[in-house]
């Protein structure tokens, strides 16, 4: 009888993912300790942009890292990073921890009607 090759509580056991998805968790994180607001807005991780998803305009130079859907209908706003665009442009998980980030801090930047240097001094700097 076989079983898995790690337990489920070893990182092995995590698909990409789920550790990308963890990146945006520690993201919003970081973020609610100053923006406590952004507990009301959702955060999603998808694949890839939908051509024809709402406020895409894109071609094959510019693919979206992430979006934003404004809030409507008494659906929260939502923040959307897509996991492949991100992974393409990264090497390792520090870099793509940064680049999460960065994306993050650029939507929800765009969402409140803020820059990202206010949305989070650091930005930039990494």
């Amino acid at each position: 009888m076989r079983g898995p090759i790690a337990p489920p509580q070893v990182p092995l056991s995590a698909s990409r993912a789920d550790a990308f998805a963890d990146l945006v968790q520690d993201s919003v994180e970081r973020l609610e300790r100053r923006w406590p607001q952004l507990s009301d807005i959702d955060f999603l991780v998808l694949e890839v942009p939908r051509l024809d998803g709402p406020g895409q305009a894109w071609n094959d130079e510019a693919v979206p890292l992430g979006g934003t859907i404004p809030s409507r209908e008494g659906r929260p706003a939502r923040v959307v990073v897509y996991r492949r665009p991100v992974e393409i442009r990264t090497k390792g998980r520090d870099e793509r921890a940064a680049l999460v980030h960065e994306v993050v801090v650029e939507q929800v930047a765009e969402l409140l009607g803020l820059t990202p240097e206010t949305v989070d001094p650091r930005y930039g700097e990494d």
